[in-house]
C-alpha cells in the first residue's frame, strides 16, 4: 500500500503544496508574493490574503501534476509554526477541512525540523545522498540563525542560536540602507560576486559558546556608511560591489566560526546547511572549503529546497505517518516556538 502525503506549508509569504509517495516527491509547486516588494518587507496583513487567494490552486496544481487524486492520500500535513500567525492561519484552516472531508488524519509539522529535514527529500528512488545520524545543520534564514545538533529526525538540540537578529535579516537590512531593495538576499549575493570581500571591515561579536549575534554587524554597517556618505554621497554607487562583497564575507566569517567550534568539539564532520540563506553563493563556497580543509562531509540542499517550500513539509510528514505521529483537529496554529 503506497503512502501519499499532501503537504501544505503558508508560514510566511508563500503559498506551497507538495505530493510525496514513498518518501519520493512527485510534485513541488510554490506560489511567491511579489505584492510585498513595494514595501521593502512581508505585510502580514497582505501575506495572509493572498495565501486565501492561492492555496486552493496551489493544492490542486500539485495533485494534478502528482497524477494523484485527493481520495488517494493517505494524511494532510501542514506547518503548524512559527511563522506569521495570519498566514498560519490559512494553510491550518484549510488542511484541517481538507483532511476532515476525506476522513483522512492529519500531521502538524514544526517550520524548523522541516528545513533540517529538507535534506531527506528523494527526488527519485536512487537518490541516497542524505546525511547519516547524529550531523549538525546550520539554520540560517530571514527569521533565524541556530546550529541544531540533528540525532533521529524526531529528535534535535539546538546548540547555539541568534541572541538578536537573524543572518538573513542583517542582510536585508543593510541592503535596504544601501537603498537596494527587497529581498536584499539574492540582491547583496549578486553585486558580491563581482566585488572585494577585504576592502572593508565591520564588526564582529564576541558571543561565548555557541551563540550567534548579528546585531552589532548591522549597526557597524549603518554607521560606517553614514560617515563614509558624509565624504562622497555617491559612495553607495561607487562601492556597492565591494560593500555586498564585505558584508556578505562578515556574515560568513561569523557563521562558519561557531560551526567549526562545535563540529570540532562534538568531532562531527557530517554537516548540513538549511534555510533560505543556504541559498547565498558565499555561504555555499565556504562550506565547500570547509569540506577540503577539514574533511566535512557536506549536504547542501537544492535551491528549490532552500527558501519555504511544502516539500520539506511533506518528507516531515511521511516521517510522522509511520509513527501514527498525527495531530487532533482541535490544535491552533502558533507563531513563535523553537524546534
Amino acid at each position: 500500500m503506497d503512502t501519499i502525503i499532501l503537504g501544505i506549508e503558508s508560514s510566511c509569504d508563500d503559498t506551497s503544496a507538495a505530493v510525496i509517495r514513498n518518501g519520493v516527491l512527485l510534485s513541488n509547486v510554490v506560489a511567491s508574493q511579489a505584492v510585498h516588494e513595494s514595501y521593502g518587507g512581508v505585510v502580514p496583513e497582505l501575506a495572509s490574503r493572498a495565501h486565501q487567494q492561492n492555496i486552493v490552486p496551489v493544492v490542486h496544481e500539485a495533485l494534478k501534476k502528482a497524477g494523484v487524486e485527493k481520495e488517494q492520500l493517505s494524511a494532510v500535513a501542514f506547518t503548524r509554526g512559527p511563522g506569521l500567525m495570519g498566514s498560519l492561519l490559512v494553510g491550518v484552516s484549510f488542511a484541517k477541512g481538507f483532511a476532515r472531508s476525506l476522513n483522512i488524519p492529519m500531521i502538524d509539522v514544526n517550520h524548523l525540523q522541516a528545513h533540517v529535514l529538507a535534506h531527506f527529500v528523494k527526488e527519485s528512488d536512487e537518490d541516497t545522498n542524505q546525511p547519516s545520524f547524529p550531523f549538525l545543520c546550520l539554520l540560517v534564514s530571514g527569521g533565524n540563525s541556530q546550529i541544531i545538533l540533528v540525532k533521529a529526525y524526531n529528535d534535535m538540540e539546538v546548540l547555539g542560536q541568534t541572541i538578536d537578529d537573524a543572518a538573513g535579516e542583517a542582510i536585508d537590512k543593510c541592503s535596504k540602507v544601501m537603498g537596494m531593495g527587497y529581498p536584499g538576499g539574492p540582491i547583496i549575493d549578486r553585486l558580491a560576486r563581482q566585488g572585494n570581500p577585504k576592502a572593508f571591515t565591520f564588526s564582529k561579536p564576541h558571543i561565548p559558546g555557541y551563540n550567534y549575534s548579528f546585531s552589532g554587524l548591522k549597526t557597524s554597517f549603518l554607521y560606517s556608511l553614514r560617515e563614509w556618505l558624509k565624504e562622497d554621497p555617491d559612495f553607495i554607487e561607487h562601492h556597492k560591489e565591494d560593500l555586498a562583497a564585505s558584508l556578505e564575507a562578515t556574515v560568513v566569517d561569523i557563521l562558519m566560526d561557531k560551526l567549526r567550534k562545535v563540529s570540532k568539539d562534538l568531532k562531527i564532520k557530517e554537516i548540513a546547511v538549511a534555510g533560505g540563506v543556504s541559498a547565498n553563493t558565499g555561504l555555499r563556497n565556504a562550506f565547500h572549503d570547509h569540506a577540503r580543509r577539514f574533511g566535512w562531509k557536506i549536504y547542501i540542499p537544492k535551491f528549490s529546497y532552500t527558501t519555504d517550500n511544502a516539500a520539506m513539509i511533506a518528507i516531515t510528514g511521511y516521517y510522522k505517518y509511520h509513527d501514527k505521529d498525527f495531530c487532533s483537529i482541535d490544535k491552533p496554529a502558533y507563531s513563535r516556538v523553537t524546534i
